[in-house]
């Protein structure tokens, strides 16, 4: 397999060595909020509404596309970080004859929240139906951390205008009312819903969704000290006990293993997406 991208994030002034700090609390991006500009080379940046965070990255492969990657980054539902997270993934994606669709939406601190993220992500994803000479037949929702808890989020949907047919999570945070209890985020799950998770926030939580009917793939490294493995063991346990289509995929590394492209844990990803086309 084809792995050309080596994991930069320029925009954030991060190296791999910093990648740890870039969920912790003392972490910020000051021009993070404020949303892309330009394209990063070899993409387009397509808007999907008027505020400047609801915009997405289409990276297309150089010949015929295998279907579309909805790449969704992490960072805890929080302003502070954006979609140069998920550039890495989309080039890669795009070498691997992927249509990448990294998507910015708005997040708690610049407008986000709920519903308002949920919307954007909804937005973003049924976007892909403008997009002239796409096919839409087979759409991955590929998320981190927060960027997981979304993708999951997205392909229980009900009559979208473009549907998510396979999620793959990547450290997701998959159940909000155990990850508000564990305070994983300093609260992050109480910031997005506007109060403490419970039962009554259903419609935001993957893990009060199961059963869906499209397959999800739990990607998650085993020494993850931000988001714990039990986010993805759990819903897997509970998602197949109701029926649905689940598989949990346990890889070496911490929290950030799974989105450096040179990984074995992206690999592993990569061989995911094999299965599906």
């Amino acid at each position: 397999m084809r792995r050309r991208t080596l994991l930069a994030l320029p925009a954030l002034g991060l190296v791999p060595s910093a990648l740890l700090s870039a969920c912790s609390e003392e972490f910020s991006v000051s021009d993070a909020a404020s949303g892309p500009t330009a394209a990063p080379e070899g993409a387009e940046l397509i808007a999907y509404g008027g505020d400047p965070s609801q915009v997405v990255e289409l990276h297309r492969p150089d010949g015929d596309s295998r279907g579309v990657v909805v790449v969704i980054h992490g960072g805890f539902w929080k302003s502070a970080y954006d979609l140069t997270l998920g550039q890495p993934l989309a080039r890669s994606l795009a070498a691997e004859g992927w249509t990448a669709w990294n998507i910015e939406y708005r997040r708690v601190g610049n407008g986000g929240g709920t519903p308002q993220t949920f919307d954007d992500v909804a937005a973003a994803i049924d976007a892909l139906a403008d997009v002239e000479g796409l096919d839409t037949l087979t759409v991955v929702a590929l998320g981190h951390s927060a960027g997981g808890h979304l993708a999951v989020w997205a392909a229980g949907r009900e009559a979208p205008r473009v549907a998510v047919t396979h999620a793959i999570s990547q450290a997701g945070v998959l159940d909000l009312v155990m990850s508000e209890r564990m305070g994983l985020g300093g609260g992050a799950a109480a910031a997005l819903l506007g109060h403490e998770p419970g039962p009554d926030d259903a419609p935001w939580d993957p893990q009060q969704q199961v059963p869906l009917d499209v397959p999800v793939w739990c990607v998650h490294g085993i020494d993850d000290a931000i988001v714990p493995l039990g986010q993805s063991e759990g819903y897997v346990v509970d998602a197949r006990a109701a029926g649905a289509q689940a598989e949990i995929v346990r890889v070496e590394g911490d929290h950030f293993v799974v989105i450096d492209p040179e990984s074995q844990a992206w690999t592993a990803t990569l061989a995911i997406l094999d299965s599906i086309a």
